[in-house]
């Protein structure tokens, strides 16, 4: 049903602009972004605290893994009190490293913020020029064919990625 919707939607958006004579152009948005010095900043940017809290993180899970190693060579000659403490300890280690995970790469976490903060003023550039383009080209539409925009032809005239590329470039 789904898909019978589509294609009749599908179908009515394309005899609007074919009967309205629409000049529709296409960018793929990741080339462009790719080759954008902000975005390649934003991204070295981004890896680099990754990179960091990769490390801190890997170090709390050694130092899991050398209290979890220590506990299992002894818990049969510790006491009962001895070894409760020591699990205690073990799960609060877990605990603080599953918090640090959430806290730094979680879906609030500090990786999203950063990546919106840094990424955001790329992406307002890079979709003003867009439109300056294609207000210039006066085109009527102008799809994305690098994410979920399914395209099934288009004329390479149509493509204003080289264009949007040019002006990029020369701010």
């Amino acid at each position: 049903m789904k898909t019978r919707l589509f294609f009749i939607a599908t179908f009515c958006l394309l005899s609007v602009i074919t009967y309205s004579q629409s000049k529709i152009g296409y960018v793929d948005s990741d080339a462009l972004l790719n080759q954008m010095t902000d975005a390649q900043d934003a991204r070295q940017q981004l890896d680099q605290l990754i990179q960091e809290w990769q490390a801190e993180l890997n170090k709390m899970d050694r130092e899991w893994k050398t209290k979890y190693d220590d506990y299992e060579k002894r818990k049969l000659i510790m006491s009962d009190q001895t070894r409760a403490e020591t699990e205690s300890e073990l799960i609060k280690l877990e605990e603080k490293i599953a918090e640090f995970r959430e806290k730094k790469f979680g879906t609030n976490g500090e990786l999203f913020a950063k990546q919106d903060e840094l990424m955001k003023p790329v992406q307002n550039k890079l979709f003003t020029i867009i439109q300056e383009v294609a207000k210039d080209k006066e085109l009527d539409f102008v799809l994305d064919r690098s994410g979920g925009v399914l395209i099934l032809y288009a004329k390479t005239e149509h493509d204003i990625t080289n264009d949007v590329l040019a002006k990029l470039k020369a701010q």
